[in-house]
C-alpha cells in the first residue's frame, strides 16, 4: 500500500477520533492503529514518520510516535 494511501487512512481515523468527547484522541488512534492495521501498515507508516511524516495531521503524528515508541517496547 502506498504511503499516501496510509497516510489519507491515518488522518481519516483521526478525523474521528479528534472532536470526541472524554477520551485522548492521540491514544485513540495509536490503539486503532495497533489493533486494526495489519503490521506491515504499522511499520509503514512508523517509516514515513521517521521519514519526515510529511501530510500527516498533528494528533496522527503524535500517535504514530507513540505506537513507534509501544513496539520498540515489545
Amino acid at each position: 500500500m502506498s504511503g499516501d494511501k496510509l497516510v489519507m487512512m491515518a488522518n481519516q481515523i483521526g478525523k474521528f477520533f479528534v472532536p470526541q468527547r472524554g477520551i485522548d484522541p492521540v491514544a485513540a488512534i495509536a490503539d486503532h492503529l495497533r489493533k486494526f492495521w495489519d503490521p506491515r501498515m504499522r511499520a509503514a507508516i512508523v517509516a514515513h514518520l521517521e521519514q519526515g511524516g510529511a501530510d500527516l495531521d498533528d494528533p496522527v503524528r503524535q500517535a504514530v510516535r507513540r505506537l513507534k515508541e509501544a513496539e520498540a517496547r515489545s
